[in-house]
């Protein structure tokens, strides 16, 4: 029997000799959760001129101290004129800060009288003030390559008045089930069958992990047609998913037809759950020389859901070139749990409760394979190393689930 394989080396054949897809140029307002080609150069200035930082009177701060005429009034989006020697402007939060002030003193400071102020003395220049230039300098790097556009980038990209970005092209994904037993929501079920709860749940993760899902198909049980629907699969996709069928048993095709049709790069690790999990490539006939990579994921639901945090999102990573979503995030807790892992890396399905005294990891009492409904409530996964025991207190390291 082969032996099994730890996680590191299954990540390693995975992403061995991953190119990052091509770019293409999108609508910077339908560019939400891409991830950037090339980087992007600032165009202006932001703020784009020296401006007030709220609602009060600009000066000179030498005139502080004494009553000022109101020279002006700027609200926001008017040009200032100069400010005349010894006196003061009505200004507003984002007025443009007229030449020859250099502070604003907040209304709530200021007395009022007519058409003249109190300017209090301890009034410094430079006070509540936003700089020219203080954000984004023109002509520097706004954003790199590699950054996937969230709400705050996006933001960053309209200040500059930027309408289109390059940006990778989403990896294509073939999501395959196998199984005459699984069936999907909708029909019947008949004797011996089950509903296909793993490819929503997939598609879904794909999905957020930045991959487009454009080939569904069920595999039949028999070595023929699985060769056949993953030799078309292929043909369509970047990465080839299928849940299941990858086992040993007399009716699990798809590792002999992975090596049928290309490469086995990596099978059966030393991971629970999802031991039955296959690396590999599918040699493409529209592209000589191409391949499709190949993540085989054992059936059960929750060796699927893991399987693919710790593999798929990775490997959507390296084709995105986005730092972000190469490694999950890790956090250090303490254990609300015991458990003593085999010759196998457990990820246990955990909530994270964070107190002031640290981080508090809680484990779900059921840990079995097939127990979807670990994973609901699961901010993360507890990393067990094999031949490991952990009693309640002990530091476990847990992959955080909830950025992305």
């Amino acid at each position: 029997m082969a032996e099994l394989q730890p996680v590191e080396a299954a990540l390693a054949a995975l992403l061995k000799d991953v190119e990052a897809l091509p770019g293409e140029t999108v609508p910077a307002a339908e560019a939400g959760g891409r991830v950037l080609a090339e980087d992007v150069t600032a165009r202006l200035d932001v703020p784009p001129f020296d401006n007030s930082a709220m609602d009060g009177y600009a000066l000179h701060h030498r005139d502080a101290g004494r009553w000022l005429p109101v020279s002006q009034r700027i609200a926001a989006g008017r040009p200032a004129e100069p400010l005349a020697p010894g006196s003061c402007a009505r200004i507003f939060t984002g007025g443009e800060l007229p030449a020859g002030a250099d502070c604003v003193v907040m209304q709530e400071r200021v007395e009022v009288e007519g058409d003249r102020a109190w300017i209090p003395a301890d009034t410094p220049a430079g006070d509540n003030l936003r700089r020219r230039g203080r954000d984004v300098t023109a002509g520097g790097r706004l954003l790199s390559a590699g950054t996937r556009l969230d709400a705050a980038a996006l933001g960053h990209l309209a200040g500059q008045g930027i309408t289109e970005v390059k940006v990778r092209r989403h990896p294509r994904v073939a999501l395959l089930s196998t199984g005459d037993e699984i069936v999907e929501p909708g029909r019947p079920l008949g004797p011996g069958q089950i509903y296909n709860s793993n490819r929503p749940m997939l598609r879904t993760l794909l999905t957020r992990f930045g991959a487009e899902v454009v080939h569904l198909a069920t595999v039949p049980d028999d070595a023929a047609g699985t060769r056949r629907v993953l030799k078309e699969a292929a043909e369509d996709a970047d990465v080839v998913v299928s849940t299941g069928g990858v086992s040993v048993g007399e009716e699990d095709h798809v590792k002999a037809a992975l090596e049928a049709l290309g490469r086995l790069d990596l099978w059966r690790l030393a991971i629970r759950p999802g031991k039955p999990l296959a690396l590999g490539r599918l040699s493409r006939r529209a592209a000589p020389g191409g391949e499709a990579r190949f993540v085989g994921l054992p059936g059960n639901p929750v060796s699927g859901f893991v399987g693919a945090w710790l593999f798929l999102r990775p490997l959507i990573g390296a084709m995105l070139a986005c730092p972000a979503l190469s490694a999950l995030p890790k956090l250090v807790a303490r254990a609300d749990f015991e458990t003593r892992t085999g010759p196998r890396q457990h990820y246990m399905r955990v909530a994270l409760d964070f107190a002031a005294e640290g981080i508090v990891a809680r484990a779900f009492r059921d840990q079995n394979s097939g127990v979807l409904s670990s994973c609901i409530g699961a901010d993360g996964l507890a990393v067990i190393p094999p031949n490991t025991s952990i009693a309640p207190g002990a530091a476990v390291e847990c992959l955080w689930l909830r950025g992305d």
